[in-house]
């Protein structure tokens, strides 16, 4: 198994893609969409999405719809119009939003310099953000209709390098979540990655807890719509800190 991360980042927060995927984020992302549009044309808006608290579908909808247009905006670094509190047509609003995000994506330089959730950095760091983004809640809308939600291992290997890689420097950084006390290393068995979380200086090398599974486990876990009971992970070491950092805010 390698250790920790494979690939340094790039400025922003930008990495290469992971093998085994499209060749592009934006190839990956129009995929993403069009599955997650397709969803919401079959789904039913009222199911509930129990591991986003009150949310139902449509709350979904809406969420990722609007997560879309900021991005753009935030690429193109121009001033985002809001969309209104709605009532909105579900499937004609997220189609426009998607389709806004992939045009802007689309025409602009890849390697321009924009403003980042890492401070400034190229127009792939939103290309990378916005697939992962996608990809979890077209994971949330298929699981609530019921409905089985596959995507490569590679790619969700991806989603757990973003949590450890940006999600978590990111939150430590704006005073977010603290240090974390204790180390814990995930390793996805079924692409031979394997992270360490940032901890405190003054803690000791060898991480306090291990926990292995495939990466969709890891990253589902990470994202809180796995519980660590549920099975597909195993924890090898303190639990106590495993669930500091599950009860920290690594998710924005």
């Amino acid at each position: 198994m390698t250790s920790d991360v494979s690939a340094p980042p790039g400025p922003g927060g930008a990495r290469p893609r992971p093998t085994g995927v499209p060749d592009t984020y934006l190839e990956l992302l129009a995929d993403l969409q069009g599955g997650f549009l397709d969803g919401v044309r079959s789904a039913n808006p009222e199911a509930r999405v129990p591991w986003c608290g009150r949310w139902r579908v449509r709350h979904l909808v809406v969420h990722l719809a609007r997560i879309h247009h900021w991005a753009a905006a935030q690429a193109a670094r121009t001033r985002e119009v809001p969309l209104g509190r709605g009532p909105f047509v579900l499937d004609e609003l997220y189609a426009r939003c998607a389709r806004e995000l992939r045009d802007t994506l689309g025409g602009l330089d890849p390697d321009a310099t924009t403003s980042t959730l890492l401070g400034p950095g190229p127009v792939t760091f939103w290309h990378r953000r916005q697939v992962h983004e996608t990809l979890v809640h077209l994971w949330d809308l298929r699981t609530a209709a019921g409905l089985p939600a596959t995507a490569p291992a590679a790619l969700w290997a991806d989603t757990v390098d973003e949590l450890v890689t940006v999600m978590q420097p990111r939150q430590v950084r704006l005073g977010r979540m603290e240090q974390l006390p204790v180390r814990v290393r995930v390793e996805a068995h079924d692409t031979d990655r394997a992270w360490t979380f940032e901890a405190a200086p003054e803690v000791a090398p060898r991480p306090d807890v291990v926990v292995t599974g495939t990466a969709e486990e890891l990253a589902l876990v990470l994202w809180r719509r796995r519980g660590v009971d549920d099975g597909g992970v195993r924890v090898d070491g303190s639990r106590e800190a495993l669930d500091a950092l599950l009860g920290s805010r690594l998710i924005p």
